[in-house]
């Protein structure tokens, strides 16, 4: 062992030089989500739970069933069930399934709709302990997703 190598030692050069780098990280101020009891802040452009609008006034869903959401979607997890009418030769919307488990919130869907009837919220709560909850009709995405609080 050199005369350096046991000065090094001695007077712990190595441990000294660890915390040059490591130490001014102890004295920044921490930051913890309180995450429970304070809701968490997401950014504007998040891509969340999925909703159908609703017109305020009339109070009927903004979807004129054209299927575009459902062509758009790459997995095929939304299924548009829709009627031509034969008086006025439009389709109207009798049901619609979204399958939120599959959603990889791409956002493909609203893009593609043309009255903005589907968007993605900034709503990102929506654990279930069964999949099948996953399963959202016409009227679950209308009223949006339920946000279950967790309270001790």
């Amino acid at each position: 062992m050199t005369l350096r190598q046991l000065l090094r030692k001695v007077f712990l050069i190595d441990f000294l030089e660890g915390f040059a780098i490591t130490g001014p990280y102890t004295f920044k101020k921490v930051y913890t989500e309180q995450y429970p009891k304070v809701p968490a802040k997401v950014p504007p452009r998040f891509h969340g739970a999925p909703r159908l609008n609703v017109d305020p006034e009339t109070g009927k869903t903004l979807c004129i069933a054209c299927d575009l959401c459902a062509q758009a979607c790459p997995i095929g997890l939304i299924e548009v069930q829709r009627e031509r009418n034969a008086e006025t030769k439009r389709w109207e919307l009798k049901g619609y399934t979204y399958n939120a488990a599959r959603c990889m919130f791409c956002n493909l869907c609203a893009e593609a709709c043309p009255t903005n009837a589907l968007e993605l919220s900034q709503t990102f709560e929506y654990a279930v302990y069964d999949m099948k909850e996953l399963y959202w009709d016409k009227a679950a995405l209308e009223k949006g997703p339920t946000v279950v609080r967790f309270t001790k």
